[in-house]
């Protein structure tokens, strides 16, 4: 009952080194006059990178495959945009606490460089109230547990929804781990969505 839905594509071969190397062109200029991460240190770049063209390639793929999750959940409208997108470096020892993304209906990352040791994200139970009564269990299951560890690699894309809370474990390899996340909502949702879902009596 109510499920929570994260949708995983990854990218072939080819597709996945031409996107990355444009990615991390563009990437180490953003960066090219900034110091390097000292351990422990993250860096996030500006929220408008889907508006470059050397992202182009990896956000057709990020709309092909949002147009296939609103077809899926059965959704009766299909305007959506991306409403930012930014880049995330995390250096030898850094990690990302639990957080989730406001004033979205869909979020995604994309993992442009892993390494053993840094090729997870975690999911958290949303339901609060869940937590309330934790008695111990046997054994973990998807039944019992209220964190969920996803294992990705280089050219891993997820989607999830924005309400789902997520973190990242510190980075437990020598080298940098570089990842893209962003976000989607219907395009003039006020316009066209917020109504009520009920009608008057007339």
């Amino acid at each position: 009952m109510f499920p929570t839905l994260v949708w995983r594509v990854d990218l072939e071969a080819k597709s996945r080194q031409a996107i990355n190397a444009e990615i991390l062109s563009a990437l180490g200029r953003m960066r090219a006059n900034l110091p390097p991460l000292a351990a422990g240190q993250g860096w996030q770049s500006t929220q408008r990178l889907h508006e470059l063209e050397e992202f182009r390639e990896l956000f057709a793929c990020v709309r092909h495959a949002v147009a296939g999750i609103l077809r899926f959940l059965q959704i009766d409208y299909e305007a959506f945009e991306v409403t930012a997108c930014w880049a995330t470096v995390l250096a030898s020892g850094a990690e990302h606490r639990a957080h989730y993304h406001p004033n979205n209906f869909l979020s995604g990352v994309y993992y442009v460089r892993t390494h053993p040791g840094a090729d997870t994200i975690n999911f958290h139970d949303p339901r609060g109230q869940a937590g309330i009564i934790r008695p111990p269990v046997i054994a973990l299951t998807g039944e019992n547990t209220d964190q969920v560890v996803v294992r990705v690699n280089d050219g891993t894309l997820l989607i999830f929804p924005s309400y789902l809370r997520h973190s990242v474990a510190t980075n437990a390899s020598q080298e940098e781990r570089i990842s893209i996340s962003f976000n989607i909502m219907f395009s003039a949702f006020t316009e066209n969505l917020s109504k009520p879902l009920w009608s008057a009596q007339e």
